[in-house]
């Protein structure tokens, strides 16, 4: 099984501010969500670019059809759309007449539709990491508007689809562990259960999970710097691990890119640059790319 050891990394960007979240293009450009504003753009040559005013936390994004962005704020409760030019504009702040609570993700599929996660319905989200407050659920938008489609989850984080889009994958960070619910032809989910260990190990924080082509789910775990892979049998192994955050500081989330979809990016919550490495596994294509 793939493992890493400190000389396998380089970095990508400089003078980040909590990139949490990365979404790469096709031509090498990559757009990495930063609390100094909302997105930093990073041209193939490195030159960077700071757009918007966001403010808050901004958290996990995805592409637009448009090629805006689909972003979360845990901060601000809400769920935005920023432009290439910087506007932001909230698109989801409220469900069913309540406040949505802690946005913390939005995946797009290939058919669409939009995969929100919130992490906490309490006001100040972070309790709900200090103690099981089961109140984490993630909304669907498709024709049919927005609804809830999974609740009750232990601070529910970064949520993808496997490539068949036969099951939606949620990270569970104070859980410590990955949940899944197959997805039914009208969008809604059947009945939730654990893939691979509950949890990955005891006080363990997980944040961001992404497929490659072989069906492996590689995880970021924050509290001790690790970054994991469960594979389809869900038997988990351990890929990297920096204790001292000299490469990876509270990793969570990463992004596979390139041309061969083999080059891995990941941003963490105490990072300025981001950790790169090269993989034998190329990721899964994301939507904007098809």
């Amino acid at each position: 099984m793939f493992t890493l050891r400190p000389e396998d990394f380089s970095f990508t960007g400089s003078g980040l501010s909590r990139p949490e979240c990365i979404v790469a293009e096709q031509d090498g450009t990559l757009w990495v969500s930063d609390n100094r504003g909302a997105i930093t753009r990073i041209a193939p040559n490195g030159d960077q670019q700071l757009l918007g005013h966001m403010g808050g936390k901004p958290n996990g994004m995805t592409m637009a059809d448009d090629g805006s962005f689909l972003m979360a704020n845990i901060a601000l409760r809400a769920f935005y759309n920023v432009t290439r030019d910087g506007k932001e504009r909230p698109f989801l702040d409220s469900l069913d007449g309540q406040p949505v609570g802690a946005a913390n993700f939005v995946e797009r599929d290939r058919l669409g539709r939009l995969w929100l996660s919130v992490s906490s319905r309490l006001e100040n989200h972070l309790r709900a990491l200090e103690r099981d407050v089961p109140d984490g659920y993630v909304i669907l938008i498709d024709d049919e508007g927005p609804r809830i489609v999974a609740d009750g989850l232990l601070f529910t984080n970064e949520v993808r689809l496997d490539a068949e889009m036969r099951w939606l994958y949620m990270a569970e960070t104070r859980g410590g562990r990955v949940s899944r619910a197959p997805i039914l032809s009208d969008g809604s989910l059947g009945p939730c259960e654990v893939f691979g260990p509950d949890p990955i190990f005891e006080g363990a924080l997980i944040d961001g999970i992404r497929f490659d082509v072989d069906g492996n789910l590689w995880v970021t775990e924050i509290t001790r710097n690790r970054l994991y892979i469960i594979a389809p049998d869900a038997t988990v192994h351990l890929v990297f691990e920096d204790p001292g955050g000299t490469i990876l500081d509270h990793p969570s989330s990463l992004t596979f890119a390139g041309p061969d979809l083999k080059t891995v990016h990941v941003g963490g919550l105490g990072q300025s640059r981001l950790a790169t490495f090269r993989v034998q596994s190329a990721g899964v294509a994301p939507a904007h790319w098809t």
